[in-house]
């Protein structure tokens, strides 16, 4: 799924808690370690833990003259909340991947929208820590959208985690690929 064959604009939205900052951090560094041009733009409420979260990603081969989206390639929704607000958004053809252990239910969209549905919560419990539904959900859209290798995801883990939760990185790397393996 590249668009213009050169840049993916995605967004990630989900409550404060499901660790949004953190996935749309590994996705911009996961892009950089694979040699492309990243923008990465978060925002979330004050509240943090149970407000709301998203971040801006876009991925290109060439600069990028702004980090500003109107129309995203592709939306990882893990709530309904976030279903409802970016969703409709979405660029014909687009990916919506979306957590369905939270979403049961989708707006109307154009029909060419691909819409992924994911129990990324119920696979991170069976993984033994609902905390990785994230990456259960980013290894998804890795192996949907193709752009970039989740080998190379999951080599960026120690980037972007702090040292302390280094511990994390294998069980991390299995939600990558337990995503991955939903979709295929």
């Amino acid at each position: 799924m590249k668009t213009n064959g050169k840049c993916q604009q995605v967004v990630i939205s989900g409550f404060g808690g499901q660790g949004i900052i953190l996935v749309g951090k590994l996705l911009a560094q996961t892009a950089m370690k694979a040699g492309k041009e990243v923008t990465y733009m978060p925002a979330y409420g004050a509240e943090v833990r149970g407000g709301t979260a998203n971040c801006v990603i876009v991925i290109s081969d060439n600069p990028i003259s702004s980090p500003v989206i109107d129309k995203p390639d592709a939306v990882i929704a893990m709530n309904k909340a976030s279903v409802d607000k970016f969703a409709p958004k979405l660029k014909p053809a687009g990916l919506l991947i979306l957590n369905s252990s939270l979403v049961d239910e989708i707006p109307k969209l154009d029909a060419s929208i691909k819409v992924v549905k994911i129990p990324a919560d119920h696979i991170a419990v069976e993984l033994g820590s609902v905390k990785v539904a994230n990456m259960v959900a980013l290894g998804a859209y890795l192996e949907k959208c193709g752009v970039l290798k989740l080998e190379t995801a999951g080599d960026s883990l120690p980037d972007v985690l702090a040292e302390r939760y280094h511990v994390t990185i294998p069980l991390n790397k299995k939600a990558l690929q337990k995503g991955a393996e939903f979709v295929r």
